[in-house]
């Protein structure tokens, strides 16, 4: 049994996608996860499953919420093991002390030819950022809603990523760790 963390993009946001976290634990146990945690209503749970294939896992979800309110959000479901390395793998541990400034885009397969170039024309001045494996990091101390290259990384990355705050990303990997110490 795996422990792993499922994050949708784009739920619950201005009123569209709407998807309570009550739905979302039923439809994860519907599944045959075990148990599911939330972490706020931007659409992080934490479960354990039997099922080893993680994009499988991730398209019977999206499927699934289809099905129950009528959108496929983007979910990226990683094992607990990835969560944990994307975190001990961070560039810029100063920056934890800063958690809204520091992000990490957790990206649906590891990028074939990312624009790093591009990356780094468009970055603020204050921004640093690094791509490992399947993990960009980005701290943006003017705040992400400032930055440009937050806005165009996906794009320049060439593969679909969900953002996280650092302060999120902890949470959900304590959260996590809970889940598979209670097994």
């Amino acid at each position: 049994m795996e422990t792993c963390i499922a994050l949708f993009r784009g739920i619950n946001v201005g009123g569209k996608n709407v998807l309570p976290m009550k739905d979302l634990r039923s439809a994860l146990e519907d599944i045959g996860a075990r148990n599911v945690q939330t972490y706020i209503q931007s659409g992080n749970a934490v479960f354990r499953t039997d099922e080893n294939d993680v994009r499988l896992l991730a398209d019977r979800i999206r499927t699934l919420t289809g099905e129950r309110h009528g959108f496929e959000p983007h979910v990226l479901v990683l094992t607990l093991q990835e969560m944990e390395d994307a975190v001990s793998s961070i560039p810029f541990p100063e920056a934890e002390s800063e958690p809204k400034n520091l992000h990490l885009f957790f990206l649906a397969s590891a990028p074939e030819d990312p624009d790093l170039d591009a990356l780094g024309n468009v970055r603020g001045e204050l921004e640093r950022f690094a791509l490992k494996d399947r993990t960009f990091y980005l701290h943006a101390p003017e705040g992400l809603g400032r930055s440009r290259l937050a806005a165009r990384a996906e794009r320049l990355l060439g593969v679909p990523v969900t953002a996280r705050n650092w302060r999120t990303v902890r949470k959900v990997l304590i959260l996590a760790q809970e889940c598979d110490r209670d097994t």
